[in-house]
């Protein structure tokens, strides 16, 4: 994994690698800064009443990691090649995991604008795709690891009732723009925000829409506080990244002044930095929904 680096040491690119990966006769991608490592099978270990996607655990370095056979997860048959099988060790969501994959082949580097959003045809795939890349005359179809994850255990998403321990608030006259590729987590992230007392919400669903409109308000020449107050963005999504979205409205000196909390399962100590080096005024891991009230709170009450 050390051709892994040099994205590691750039921010805001708007450029990712991929790692391929093959499930069945299919081809699956994962986000390089996602994966920790790639290793040969292990003795697995059966644990009572787990979910059926879940093989079971093992230890790797001192650590106990759940294994999630992504194959069984999206409804595939198992390895035919049982030889080439891989696990891909990730971290997301504050969280460490293995995905039981078939195999395992190169890295990409490519842009997030040659990422499309799926059709309803590629979303088949449990739902659970996030992009499609074209490679030549082949696909690669970029999964939503955290929605597997969290269809597999709940408690690891975003959970709305951590907001009862801020009481009873007022509506907020403020405004937010929220940049959030997935469908359910927009709607989530959206009503969370309304029981906070933020009931203005600018939503798109990618990194580009959000500089679309935000290109828009700087163009009105009004201050950008009287159309907006703050944005929120994941990092992971089609067309512009969080990353890319965060160093556009830092370097424009009609939209810096606007504070940007960057809101993503890839929240770790090892890519804060990138964060970091592009500008953003707050970093915040999902699903730490509360943590992000807060923050909002503290940036422009």
């Amino acid at each position: 994994m050390d051709d892994k680096k040099g994205i590691l040491l750039e921010s805001g690119t708007n450029e990712l690698e991929i790692i391929e990966f093959g499930i069945g006769g299919d081809t699956f991608g994962i986000n390089v800064i996602k994966v920790r490592e790639v290793i040969n099978p292990v003795l697995v270990t059966r644990t009572p009443k787990i979910h059926p996607h879940v093989m079971g655990i093992i230890q790797l370095r001192g650590e106990v990691l759940s294994v999630i056979n992504l194959a069984q997860a999206l409804g595939y048959s198992p390895s035919d090649h049982p030889e080439q099988d891989k696990l891909i060790i990730a971290e997301l969501n504050q969280m460490k995991v293995a995905f039981y994959v078939h195999s395992v082949s190169r890295i990409h580097r490519i842009s997030w604008e040659q990422i499309e959003k799926p059709s309803e045809l590629a979303r088949g795939v449990e739902n659970s795709t996030t992009g499609v890349v074209k490679m030549g005359e082949r696909f690669i179809l970029l999964l939503d690891f955290e929605k597997i994850v969290v269809d597999i255990s709940p408690e690891s998403g975003i959970n709305v009732s951590q907001l009862k321990e801020l009481g009873t608030r007022d509506k907020s006259n403020k405004r937010i723009l929220l940049a959030e590729d997935s469908a359910i987590l927009r709607k989530l992230i959206e009503e969370t925000l309304h029981e906070a007392g933020y009931v203005h919400i600018e939503i798109c669903q990618d990194g580009n829409e959000a500089w679309n409109y935000l290109e828009h308000v700087a163009r009105t020449g009004d201050e950008v506080t009287d159309h907006l107050n703050l944005v929120i963005t994941d990092i992971e999504m089609p067309k512009m990244d969080g990353h890319h979205l965060t160093k556009r409205i830092k370097e424009n000196k009609d939209l810096r002044k606007l504070p940007v909390i960057i809101f993503s399962s890839l929240i770790t100590d090892d890519l804060r930095h990138k964060g970091e080096k592009v500008g953003a005024d707050a970093q915040v891991s999902k699903p730490e929904i509360l943590h992000l009230v807060k923050v909002i709170d503290k940036l422009i009450l």
